[in-house]
């Protein structure tokens, strides 16, 4: 899914679960305003860490930062297992079967997206913020994704060039900000 697209009704009429949703689906979980919508790495990926530990940095910090909704690749308790540590507040749908991953175009990355020289250099940078890996869980070649959608409709998303590049965060609350 790109700029411009809108999230078909199959997606927004599922039933969601996970961490600080309200009942219903996603479209009750998104309402009319903005979302940002935030496809996680599995759990025991070290860009999966910092991109939490990110996200919970903007939102405390940038009032104009829109609220994140997450997915993740598992169940609701393995969600609540993981997530808790990191920001118990956050919302996040689990989709242990990728439904979601799938139906928002987010695809498995191949050897250079996943361990190629770029993806090193991110984990450097990942670690100096204290991150680490942690043990293996879901789908190890799932690639992350990142949209700001208002209501159904998708007003920007991010490109990710590699398994641990990094959406511009500032200009994610300039856009939001914009779109007020």
């Amino acid at each position: 899914m790109k700029t411009g697209d809108q999230i078909p009704e199959e997606l927004l009429g599922l039933l969601v679960s996970g961490m600080n949703l309200v009942p219903g689906t996603l479209r009750d979980q998104l309402g009319s305003g903005l979302n940002l919508l935030v496809f996680l790495r599995h759990f025991g990926c070290v860009f999966c860490r910092e991109t939490l530990a990110d996200v919970r940095v903007q939102v405390e910090n940038e009032p104009r930062f829109p609220p994140p909704l997450f997915f993740f690749e598992g169940t609701p308790t393995e969600g609540k297992a993981f997530l808790r540590r990191y920001w118990p507040e956050l919302r996040a749908v689990a989709d242990p079967t990728s439904q979601f991953y799938e139906g928002f175009g987010i695809d498995r990355g191949g050897l250079m997206r996943m361990l190629g020289p770029g993806v090193w250099r991110a984990k450097s940078r990942a670690q100096a913020k204290g991150h680490q890996n942690g043990e293996r869980s879901g789908d190890i070649w799932r690639m992350p994704g990142l949209f700001l959608a208002r209501g159904r409709e998708i007003v920007w998303s991010h490109d990710y060039g590699h398994a641990g590049d990094i959406p511009d965060y500032p200009l994610i609350g300039q856009i939001a900000a914009s779109q007020s």
